[in-house]
């Protein structure tokens, strides 16, 4: 069973940054497509990011294009999520997941573990 903690969430002005890190225990993070995603309050769980098992592959919401970067780091059993630039409308609760495919997946559903997220604000 795979373990996903998330971590770097927190209380940042528009236009700061913060990084996110999700940490991996169990199962074999390296074979995994890892996935962001992030609900805010009243709103569906909207696609943020992805990365595929060996970096090779990025995928990122149009939201967030150009200020947002994923990251990877095998050996570390940790994906980051770089975020700058950062507005009110990416306040929300951040969850990264893993897909056993491999693939960066945009669909949640194709995601088969999930964490328990941070809460990232942006006031403006």
């Amino acid at each position: 069973q795979v373990q996903l903690a998330e971590s770097g969430g927190g209380l940042v002005q528009a236009g700061g940054s913060l990084r996110l890190s999700c940490a991996a225990s169990g199962g074999t993070f390296s074979t995994y497509g890892m996935g962001w995603f992030r609900q805010a309050p009243g709103k569906e769980r909207e696609f943020v990011s992805a990365v595929s098992w060996n970096g090779g592959s990025v995928a990122y919401a149009d939201s967030v294009k150009g200020r947002f970067s994923i990251s990877r780091d095998n050996a570390k059993n940790t994906v980051y999520l770089e975020m700058n630039t950062l507005k009110a409308e990416d306040t929300a609760v951040y969850y990264c997941a893993a897909d056993r495919t491999g693939r960066a997946d945009k669909t949640s559903a194709y995601y088969d573990y999930w964490g328990q997220g941070t809460q990232v604000t942006v006031s403006s």
